[in-house]
């Protein structure tokens, strides 16, 4: 473990750098060598202006961690066979039958055309399906008609989201491309439906509750809500190591995820722990435990879009050796800023800095947990990333 010990050390002066330049508040993290813990460690604050040094018990918003639960959960109706990936939404959600596609460069919602096929369950889980968020693409014609219409109005139930939807054309037709979006949050309601359960009772029975994760929710209870971390955000969105950090708990807006609201968002509601989140990454590596069976695992590990494309964002384009799987991205070609080894890591992380990995053919995975707005592929966290692989392989 020598050796091992030096990297990781490595490992928290860069994070605890990251902190002293006030580029982020603090960090958690877990590393595992196979299903070893072989680091857990933590720099910071939990709150800088109380002072409160950062705690392994402590709740952080996970933001777009989320979608991994949601994806979980169609995998374990999918296993049971209540849902097959290629049976389309309509089956399940009548509403989002007929859809049609905003024609290339229309300047308006009514420049649309029919789609030419169905929205599936595997586009809604790969972010193919032709949706958007109205989060990161200002000035597009469906920013505008995504946020006209509320569609993440959080004082509704998901059953309101999907109505909302209805009555929205789709960016592109489905299966053609790759656009971050609502998808997760559909898929919530799908499990709704096919369950007859609402989504934070049906996750709390078959996936919290089985691997013992008591801090993880839609929402920190009172009694808690001590345990809860300090959101901030950066000095300069687009420049991720200016320093200087601004205190924004009420994003992404007032009392959100401390009390509960009638949006139970599949996308980005839930609060966890990094222990809790431990105990997700844990139960999607092979074992006896495993939360699903090694062929559900192995493709939703898998690349999912057609060869030549990758995955992109509107205000950073495609991201180049990033393909999608089922519910996070897959690394085919790493880049320089990515582990050399990293070929077949299965990922995602959420906007406030929360972040997963697995990789089998490093094996290593892990979960580093931050409180910056727009953390998401941060700086630090590619640092990070490429410092736990090499102390995992040293």
């Amino acid at each position: 473990m020598d050796a091992r010990t030096t990297d990781f050390s490595a490992v928290r002066t860069a994070m605890q750098r990251y902190v002293d330049q006030e580029i982020i508040p603090g960090a958690s993290w877990a590393v595992l060598r196979g299903r070893e813990l072989v680091d857990q460690q933590c720099v910071g604050f939990a709150d800088r202006e109380a002072n409160t040094a950062l705690r392994p018990d402590h709740i952080f918003r996970a933001f777009s961690n989320t979608k991994i639960f949601v994806t979980c959960a169609i995998m374990l109706l999918v296993e049971e066979t209540r849902i097959g990936l290629d049976d389309s939404v309509e089956t399940f959600l009548p509403q989002l039958a007929g859809r049609k596609v905003l024609k290339p460069g229309a300047s308006s919602l009514a420049d649309v055309e029919p789609a030419k096929s169905p929205i599936t369950i595997r586009q809604l889980l790969t972010h193919t399906a032709g949706l958007s968020y109205g989060i990161f693409d200002p000035g597009s014609v469906l920013f505008k008609g995504y946020n006209e219409a509320r569609v993440l109005n959080p004082l509704t139930p998901l059953s309101d989201m999907i109505d909302k939807l209805a009555d929205l054309p789709l960016s592109y037709h489905p299966g053609t491309a790759w656009e971050y979006s609502v998808a997760t949050d559909v898929l919530g309601r799908v499990v709704e439906v096919v369950s007859g359960q609402p989504l934070d009772a049906f996750l709390k029975a078959r996936i919290f509750d089985v691997l013992g994760m008591t801090d993880t929710g839609f929402h920190v209870p009172e009694a808690q809500q001590g345990r809860l971390v300090a959101l901030y955000t950066g000095a300069d969105v687009l420049d991720p190591m200016k320093p200087g950090l601004t205190r924004a708990d009420n994003l992404p807006f007032p009392q959100a995820y401390r009390q509960p609201f009638p949006r139970l968002s599949g996308g980005g509601g839930l609060v966890s722990t990094l222990p809790d989140m431990l105990a997700l990454v844990r139960a999607l590596l092979p074992g006896s435990d495993a939360l699903l069976k090694p062929e559900t695992l192995r493709q939703m590990m898998t690349n999912q879009l057609p060869a030549g494309q990758t995955i992109r964002f509107a205000n950073l384009g495609p991201i180049p050796g990033k393909g999608f799987g089922l519910g996070g991205a897959v690394t085919f070609a790493p880049t320089p800023f990515d582990p050399p080894n990293s070929t077949g890591e299965f990922q995602w992380g959420g906007l406030a800095g929360t972040h997963w990995w697995i990789c089998p053919q490093a094996n290593t995975a892990g979960v580093l947990m931050a409180q910056r707005y727009m953390g998401f592929w941060n700086p630090f966290f590619f640092e990070f990333k490429r410092l736990a692989y090499q102390a995992v392989g040293g």
